[in-house]
């Protein structure tokens, strides 16, 4: 039994040390450091590839009709690299302040209210007819409803006739419809229906790029969720506006600090917003944004091409001054499908450190820099940590807004 024992220790050990060496052998070492898929720019092509079959123990050869690099020991197949052709794409990093305002599709239901009826009985008419907090009213009697002023409209002209008011309601996928009397409130003299509603939001956050050949733009890197019922808001139209910020509220342990800022709607207007998304939000610049710093732009560089270490970020504290500052990356996780939270970021820079405490509310967005491309932008803070937060992709901005990546789609889209 002590010699069977003994037997198994040392083949344990024999197979834990193997295990160690395997990694070091040099086909070994090879294989494992071979990626599954690669994404390469138009311009570099040859470069890449030729990159991509420098081995020490394995021979490798592409396969250019295919866009696959093949590797094999000793004449045996091992691994392939699929290669994505990207194009050559160009962007002007943002870092400027923005002010933002969005109309909502139809108007969004943000709680309910008791309405002081001509009886002693107050009820909430919206309340009482099923509508939630949350709900989305597109159209009333037929008519659609975008905002506050429509729907008081049509409340009017219903309650003065006596008749219901025929909703229809968008909640989550499902689309319902409803009816509810207005209720005449003699204190008020009005007819209510015991809803607060809201149909548009405005606030601050900062630009991550601009592409000059389509004038699409992408900002804050994520979505705008209504305040109140915390859901992200679907946007019937919405404005884009320069932002001059006057004060920093700084940050610290569970407190997140913000930006704060002021801007006119009227006045400062850069351009429309079509796409409220998970990724920020999205539309089209009415002229040319500038970056000083990059006057000719930055290429892209694509979540495979993200080290771990040294990056800079671009954003404003003060009035409309764009500066650069330190950041790491600590953590790069790059994934084949869009994700929101694919970088770690710590703030290093002892300037922003000092003056903001890390990442702070009205920063997202904000461009990261590294090797002198545009990798992505800042987005959400730690709130246990404002000197750290995530970061996005900037491929999955790109996709979302609308510019191609691809140079087969794009040579595609030529030829038809």
């Amino acid at each position: 039994m002590k010699d069977q024992q003994t037997f198994k220790y040392i083949c344990g050990s024999v197979l834990l040390l193997f295990m160690l060496i395997l990694p070091l052998i040099a086909p070994v070492h090879d294989y494992l450091s071979i990626p599954t898929d690669v994404k390469i720019s138009a311009s570099n092509e040859s470069e890449a590839l030729t990159e991509l079959e420098e081995t020490e123990a394995l021979t490798a050869f592409s396969s250019t009709d295919d866009h696959q690099v093949f590797y094999e020991f000793a004449g045996v197949p091992l691994k392939k690299t699929d290669v994505t052709q990207m194009r050559d794409i160009r962007l002007i990093p943002g870092g400027q302040s923005v002010g933002v305002e969005l109309h909502t599709k139809g108007v969004l239901v943000v709680g309910h209210h008791l309405v002081n009826g001509e009886t002693e009985t107050k009820k909430s008419p919206g309340e009482e007819a099923n509508v939630l907090v949350g709900d989305i009213l597109l159209e009333g009697n037929g008519e659609e409803l975008n905002s506050m002023e429509e729907l008081s409209t049509i409340v009017k002209k219903s309650g003065e006739a006596e008749k219901p008011i025929e909703l229809k309601i968008k909640r989550g996928k499902e689309m319902i419809s409803t009816s509810l009397t207005p209720v005449f409130n003699a204190q008020e003299k009005e007819y209510q229906i015991g809803l607060y509603i809201r149909d548009s939001a405005a606030g601050i956050g900062t630009m991550t790029f601009y592409d000059p050949e389509t004038k699409k733009y992408g900002a804050l890197g994520h979505v705008i969720s209504d305040m109140d019922t915390k859901k992200p808001i679907e946007i019937h139209e919405g404005t884009i506006v320069r932002s001059h910020v006057t004060s920093i509220e700084k940050g610290s342990q569970g407190i997140p600090g913000e930006k704060k800022a002021k801007f006119s709607l009227r006045d400062d207007r850069l351009g429309t917003i079509t796409k409220n998304t998970p990724f920020g939000i999205f539309g089209e610049l009415d002229g040319d944004m500038e970056n000083e710093t990059y006057p000719k732009g930055v290429p892209v560089g694509f979540a495979e091409e993200v080290e771990e270490g040294p990056a800079q970020i671009m954003t404003v504290l003060d009035g409309e001054e764009m500066q650069t500052f330190d950041v790491e990356i600590v953590s790069n996780m790059p994934k084949k499908s869009a994700v929101t939270k694919g970088m770690i970021v710590k703030i290093t820079d002892p300037e922003l450190l000092d003056k903001t405490g890390g990442i702070v509310q009205g920063m997202s967005g904000s461009p990261i820099i590294q090797n002198g491309k545009i990798i992505g932008a800042v987005t959400h803070v730690f709130v246990n940590d404002p000197t750290s937060g995530y970061g996005v992709h900037i491929e999955w901005m790109l996709q979302e807004a609308g510019i191609e990546l691809y140079e087969d789609h794009a040579n595609k889209q030529k030829a038809s």
